[in-house]
């Protein structure tokens, strides 16, 4: 550690890897949201929302980034390298957390449900789901309910990720149908 760096707030990353073979999780030391999630898949989302994800998708390789509550997934391309990927992700985590440049800017705002039905299913998925998935790296947030079907979006290491399908008909559409019988489907889009 450089004297400089002896000032400002000591920030811990650490790997883990994920279900999704093209995304790698990074935990850190700090909280970064209070809840939810924020998900970036291109530059110009990035740009209005995250500097950390404008820093993070500008490296070669990098196609996605997700900010959860203690932790960033990083998502490469098909053509990505893992071992430059990881590299220069890790340390620039690191040093943007450090610098206490923001993460967000704003705040995320979870979509409220109008009917009974909505408001059981962002229950169940933030008190239940959603933990679980955070700890592989990945969210699923609510998007709908409409005529017995629940719309949810993947994201980070689930999107994409090979057990997302059965994680979603097997876990979470089992879940929410044993809680809200009219449940007929729960759908990824």
């Amino acid at each position: 550690m450089t004297p400089t760096t002896m000032n400002k707030k000591d920030v811990y990353v650490s790997l883990e890897f994920t279900p999704n073979p093209n995304t790698l999780k990074y935990v850190v030391s700090s909280q970064l949201l209070d809840r939810g999630a924020a998900n970036f898949t291109d530059m110009a989302s990035a740009e209005k929302r995250s500097p950390l994800a404008v820093k993070l998708l500008g490296i070669a390789g990098v196609s996605g980034v997700m900010i959860g509550r203690n932790f960033v997934t990083v998502t490469k391309t098909e053509e990505g390298d893992w071992d430059a990927v990881h590299q220069n992700a890790s340390s620039l985590i690191e040093k943007h957390l450090a610098s206490d440049e923001p993460v967000l800017i704003g705040e995320d705002v979870a979509k409220e449900g109008q009917s009974e039905t909505e408001r059981q299913i962002i229950e169940i998925l933030d008190q239940e789901i959603r933990p679980a998935v955070a700890m592989d790296g990945g969210d699923i947030t609510f998007e709908r309910y409409d005529d017995g079907i629940v719309y949810l979006h993947l994201q980070g290491a689930c999107a994409g990720c090979p057990g997302a399908t059965m994680t979603l008909k097997m876990g979470v559409e089992n879940r929410l149908r044993e809680a809200i019988p009219e449940i007929r489907e729960v759908v990824a889009i």
